[in-house]
């Protein structure tokens, strides 16, 4: 799996990185960095509830 952030989108709240901080960093400039753009499938609840809990919808998994 692959995930893909609309920064146009993103308001780096930093709930991603609340849930999946091994994947998501918002950095003291204030914007999300992707750490892992390809976590292994152990990861795979994590990365859907970041999707879910998304408050403006920026993050999707696009499957490989």
């Amino acid at each position: 799996m692959k995930v893909v952030v609309d920064f146009e989108a993103c308001a780096s709240n930093a709930v991603c990185m609340g849930i999946a901080p091994e994947v998501f960093e918002v950095r003291d400039d204030g914007y999300l960095y992707i750490l892992n753009e390809n976590p292994g499938e152990d990861l795979r609840d994590k990365m859907r509830e970041s999707v879910n809990g998304c408050p403006t919808g920026a993050i999707s998994i696009v499957e490989d």
